[in-house]
Formats: structure tokens, sequence, C-alpha cells
């Protein structure tokens, strides 16, 4: 019974995150700068979509929720010194001009960075600061990190309580069986696979989340986010190259067992082959997170084209489809990210046999 109704339930929450989504998509779409969907022509209609695509697809100075709720972060950028002043600057709608000890910024509206302007014409932007503001997704991920340690802590203090699991530990406890069993062990080997869980365990849980969030209608899609996945890899390739063992070393620069002529030959290519492993996690992660959130918005775009109930209905359907879809590619891809971290870890601390 208890199942039965934590499906119910599950499916009542997919239903109202999905027509939510539609309806926060339509609320930004018919009502912007009082174009209505009646009265749109192709191209304004074009031109709103474009807008709704880059608010749930890129990051961005400040948090918007709707319209009418958006909450300024922190802009610091280095330019001939620090510079520090809130996104609230670039009000309205990002067409404002921020200035800061007698230099002048403003928002590149095709990517959304911030660019330094002309003193005199402040429309045209002469380059580009060194930005360290804290965007919405540096946000995203900083409160993903303190949730994340303050609900396994809960659970680790659960289980020294009592020695069982309570709770959301029934929940986690399998999966964190799986990745010690099924995803470590067997690829790392029972000798050394310890070292590596914390962090196998970390990079599944924290993408998985990421990713399940990036589902909502909040427009926060941190995994499709290339500065991230690249944070990401480069986490897996460090931990590679400062664990791993002489026998990994001399199997990229003096392969043993073969002719000397061939390892001079083998040396360079095992040594970009070490570069490319790690560059693989990050465009995989990349890609399959953006070309799932692109799939549902081009499905969200059509409705507002054709704009008719048939249209509305079918694209409505397939959309929240696919949207199920994407859980479980939410899940995979944490999965795949953490397989193949294991599978470089257990090459790097291979036993010569």
């Amino acid at each position: 019974m208890k199942v039965k109704y934590y499906k119910n339930l599950l499916t009542i929450v997919l239903l109202f995150v999905a027509s939510f989504s539609f309806a926060n998509t339509e609320e930004h779409t018919s009502e912007s700068d009082g174009v209505t969907l009646e009265n749109a022509s192709l191209s304004e209609k074009k031109a709103e979509y474009d807008k709704i695509k880059k608010h749930h697809l890129l990051d961005d100075h400040s948090f918007t929720i709707v319209d009418w709720v958006k909450v300024p972060l922190p802009v610091i950028l280095i330019d001939e010194g620090v510079h520090v002043f809130m996104s609230s600057a670039f009000e309205p709608h990002g067409h404002g001009i921020a200035e800061s000890g007698g230099k002048f910024y403003g928002l590149d509206h095709e990517t959304g960075k911030v660019m330094r302007m002309d003193n005199h014409d402040h429309h045209v932007a002469v380059s580009a600061p060194f930005d360290l503001s804290i965007t919405k997704n540096v946000v995203i991920i900083l409160l993903m990190a303190v949730l994340m340690f303050f609900f396994f802590k809960k659970i680790a203090t659960s289980y020294t309580s009592n020695g069982m699991p309570t709770k959301a530990g029934k929940f986690i406890e399998p999966i964190v069986l799986y990745v010690r069993d099924d995803i470590a062990i067997p690829n790392i080997g029972e000798k050394h696979y310890k070292k590596y869980m914390w962090f196998l365990l970390t990079i599944f849980f924290f993408i998985w989340a990421l990713n399940l969030l990036g589902m909502t209608p909040l427009g926060v899609s941190v995994t499709n986010n290339f500065t991230f996945t690249f944070g990401m890899a480069l986490f897996t390739f460090f931990i590679t190259l400062f664990t791993a063992n002489k026998n990994y070393w001399m199997h990229i620069f003096w392969m043993p067992g073969v002719p000397v002529p061939m390892k001079i030959i083998l040396a360079p290519i095992e040594l970009l082959g070490m570069v490319i492993k790690p560059f693989s996690l990050m465009i995989r992660l990349y890609a399959n997170m953006t070309a799932g959130h692109m799939v549902v918005m081009g499905l969200i775009g059509l409705i507002f084209f054709f704009n008719n109930w048939f249209a509305t209905g079918a694209f409505s359907a397939l959309t929240l489809v696919l949207s199920l879809l994407e859980l479980l590619v939410a899940a995979l891809q944490a999965y795949i990210f953490t397989m193949l971290s294991a599978i470089y870890f257990g090459m790097a601390v291979t036993e010569d046999h």
C-alpha cells in the first residue's frame, strides 16, 4: 500500500511540475511587452521564444523566478582594479549601464556577459573584463552543496545513533551500496576503492540533484553549463594524476614489452589520451543535458508558433513524455560520469602483474 501511495504521489508531483512549467512559459511568452498570442507576428513569437529559451538555458547575473520576482546578485569584475556592484544596476531588462570607478559596464544581450562600454558612447562595447560574479548558477551550486552537506550529515547522524537507516536513509542506502558494489569495487578494486568513495558518491548525488533541478521551471540549468562540466572533469583529471602509481606512468611514457621505436611513437599518443579522457567526460555531460533541454524547449515553442488547440494538446503531451524520459537521463548521466571516473581511477592504481 505504501509503495502504491508513493507512486501516486510522485505522479501528481510530476504532472504539477510539468503543467506549472507550461503555465510559466505561456505567461512569459504571451504578455511580455504587451504582445499577446492573438496579435503576435511570427517574428515576435520567435523573439519571445528565444527570450524564454535563454532564461532556461543560459546563466544570468540575477535570479529570475517570474517577471516580477527578480533577485539581484553581486557583480564582481577585475578591470584595472576590483569593481563590485549589484546586478540591479543593469535594469530595466538588462539594458541599464552600471558605473563603477569611472568605468561603465553593460550586458551583452546575446551571451549575457558583462562588457566594458565606451565612456562616451555607452552602447559600444570596448572590452570584456575578468568576471568573478556570483551568478545564478554559482548560487545554485553553493546552495546545493550546503543542502547536500546537511542532508547527508543528518543521515550519517541517524546511523551513529541507532545503526539503522531512517526515513531518507532508507532511500539513500541502496544507492550508496550500488555505487560501492557495482561501480567502485569492480573498476578500482577492493584494495584501493575506499579512498575514492567520497568523490564518487559526491559527484553522483551532486550531478543527479542538479540535473533534476534543471527540469524545474526555475530556469536553472547548471549541468548544461560548459564551465561547470569542465570543473567536474578537472576534479577527475587531477585526482587521477595525483593518485596514480608508477605502473600507470610507466604504461604512458615507456610501455613495457613494446619495442623502443614503438614506445617513442606511442608515448605522445598515450599522453594525449590521458587528457582526452576527462575532456570526454565534460563534453558528454554538457551535450546530453543541453540536447534534452533544447528538445523540450523546442516542443514548447511549437505550441505557441501553431497556437491552436490540437497543437497545444499534442505538443504538451509529447513534452510531458520527454520530461519523464529526462528523469531517467538525469540519473543516467550522473551514473555515466561516476562510472567513467571510477574506470579512470582504476587504471591509475592498477598493479603490475
